[in-house]
């Protein structure tokens, strides 16, 4: 019967030489971690990016006892690593990637591997979330930026939401102001300037302070008369969309299509309307439930509201729309209330 192979001691000759030569190996790239970890911080600061958490990175509970003793890590770090759940920042991941691989060396190697193997985990980390973002970055830098010389048009469709069949615009105009397109908004479409309005672009609303006032602060508007559209429109040129509503009362809620930017014609001089459909529904009328309520008047001689209506409204074609008086009606331009 053949006798069985005893496996080695724990601390046998054997063990003790396979644990000193890769302590050894760890040993001799601890120099370079730390010097990889510095670089790491050094692009990270570049690329603006030191505050960022990284993304589906997570420390076991082996991993963060072997930290915590660790004395070049920072106290408040520190306390983070005990909660179980916590998540870390580049430079903090660099922060400690630096301290585990500065530890003095100890006379024992199996205790010294342990932090070199953690080390060499946070810095894969580092190399990753960095090369990702780098990536990301070299991506963006590579798509066609929106030019914002004088020889650029900026495109928008505007649509009047919830109109059936809809009420809708296409206009292209220079680089000019959120407070200017709101006028080429009004002009085009054929609304008076007589309410207030804001713009709602992604998470961020936009207005006039002049005449929202005390409400700019309450409700964050940020100023429309100092933001031009070419600061916060996609660099790539893509197209999006976001929301323009006028007269807070009747809600006229209106969506603008960003198409993108195109070169001047020459002899062109813009604000011009390119195209549109339908008459923009008459002011103070009650929102579109109004709106049609109105056109049901003006079209049916028996309807009680029939001649009121009229005499209200005058001739209202709801079907009536020229882009070329709409283009006039834009390089015209509205009033200049603030210097009245």
């Amino acid at each position: 019967m053949p006798r069985k192979k005893v496996a080695p001691a724990s601390g046998s000759a054997d063990a003790i030489k396979l644990d000193a030569k890769k302590a050894e190996t760890l040993k001799r790239n601890a120099a370079a971690l730390v010097e990889y970890a510095v670089t790491a911080r050094n692009i990270a600061t570049h690329l603006g990016i030191k505050a960022r958490f990284l993304e589906q990175f997570t420390l076991s509970l082996r991993l963060r006892e072997v930290l915590l003793p660790v004395p070049g890590i920072s106290d408040s770090i520190k306390a983070r690593l005990a909660k179980k759940k916590e998540s870390f920042t580049v430079a903090e991941v660099a922060h400690m990637t630096m301290a585990l691989a500065e530890m003095p060396v100890e006379d024992d190697p199996r205790k010294q591997m342990a932090p070199l193997i953690v080390a060499e985990h946070l810095t894969e980390r580092l190399q990753a979330e960095i090369a990702a973002i780098g990536e990301a970055k070299l991506q963006k830098a590579q798509k066609p930026k929106i030019r914002t010389d004088p020889n650029t048009d900026f495109q928008f469709k505007i649509t009047l939401i919830g109109s059936k069949p809809p009420i809708w615009r296409l206009i292209q105009v220079a680089d000019c102001t959120l407070d200017k397109l709101h006028e080429h908004i009004q002009t085009s479409m054929g609304w008076t300037n007589s309410h207030l309005h804001r713009f709602e672009i992604g998470r961020k609303q936009y207005a006039d302070p002049m005449l929202m006032e005390e409400d700019m602060e309450e409700f964050g508007y940020i100023d429309s008369i100092r933001i031009k559209i070419s600061k916060i429109f996609p660099k790539d040129g893509k197209k999006f969309t976001f929301k323009y509503e006028y007269d807070f009362g009747d809600c006229w809620e209106h969506e603008v299509l960003f198409e993108g930017c195109h070169t001047k014609t020459p002899g062109k001089k813009y604000p011009i309307c390119l195209a549109g459909e339908r008459a923009c529904p008459p002011e103070d009328c009650g929102g579109l439930s109004g709106f049609y309520e109105f056109i049901k008047a003006i079209k049916n001689p028996k309807h009680k509201q029939h001649a009121r209506m009229l005499e209200w409204s005058g001739d209202f074609d709801p079907e009536r729309f020229d882009a070329g008086e709409a283009t006039k009606a834009m390089k015209k331009g509205l009033p200049d209330w603030r210097n009245e």
